[in-house]
């Protein structure tokens, strides 16, 4: 059972000013809690239907049972799906690490659904790690944890200043632009920086300059652009090719 005031605080992060501010957020359904459990994340508070925790070699000391229409009430999805979890935002400590590895970089990335394909994409390809403007859509936004399909559990998102960031890194620094090399042609290195820029503007200019290596995807047909998460998914696909 859940009382009115758990239930209105969980309520509450369907709106961006609750959920911004609050030290935790929120995961849904059996297969985001599977990969929550296993993670380092830690839970705060969840609720469950008698059917998942049926499910569960032990009922967790988090878990509150909940029947299916209290759940019905706490969900953001259309549907609620067995489980709903409070997670303690992780707190990114030091410097960033750049051996040995491709960091993302995303210039104001707006579209929450945009961030959490590109999340999800990132850890398809073996990336731990995504550098973003301060501008872009927050990744503990309902949408794009949801969007992740449990991938924020495992890429880590630092807010920085991108070009003091970018200018310390003594590596190639790849910017996804209209006129570049051909992603086609170009070997990428294992170890770089890679830059998207926001869905309508691209990459804004100050940033631009400090790209040392302008890449491109060949363009065959009349769209003008293409969706940013796709563009990343093509990039990172020929940069493990």
């Amino acid at each position: 059972m859940i009382n009115k005031n758990e239930l209105k605080y969980i309520q509450s992060f369907a709106h961006k000013k609750h959920w911004a501010e609050e030290s935790v957020f929120i995961i849904e359904g059996p297969k985001m809690m599977e990969e929550l459990m296993a993670s380092n994340f830690v839970i705060r508070q969840a609720y469950a239907t008698k059917e998942w925790i049926e499910t569960q070699p032990y009922k967790p000391h988090y878990v509150t049972e909940v029947a299916d229409f209290e759940l019905d009430k706490l969900t953001q999805l259309q549907k609620a799906n067995q489980v709903i979890a409070l997670v303690e935002k992780k707190q990114i400590k030091g410097p960033i690490q750049l051996k040995g590895k491709m960091t993302l970089v995303l210039d104001g990335i707006q579209d929450p659904g945009n961030l959490g394909t590109i999340i999800r994409t990132a850890d398809w390809f073996g990336l731990d790690q995504i550098v973003v403007s301060a501008d872009t859509a927050s990744c503990y936004n309902p949408k794009v944890v949801q969007s992740t399909m449990g991938s924020i559990l495992r890429v880590d998102v630092v807010v920085a200043d991108l070009p003091e960031f970018i200018q310390s890194a003594k590596m190639p620094i790849y910017g996804a632009v209209l006129e570049g090399k051909s992603i086609q042609t170009t070997v990428l290195a294992k170890e770089g920086i890679l830059i998207i820029g926001n869905e309508s503007k691209g990459i804004r200019p100050p940033i631009l300059s400090l790209i040392t290596d302008p890449i491109t995807i060949p363009k065959y047909g009349n769209a003008e652009s293409l969706n940013a998460a796709v563009a990343t998914g093509i990039i990172l696909s020929n940069w493990q090719h």
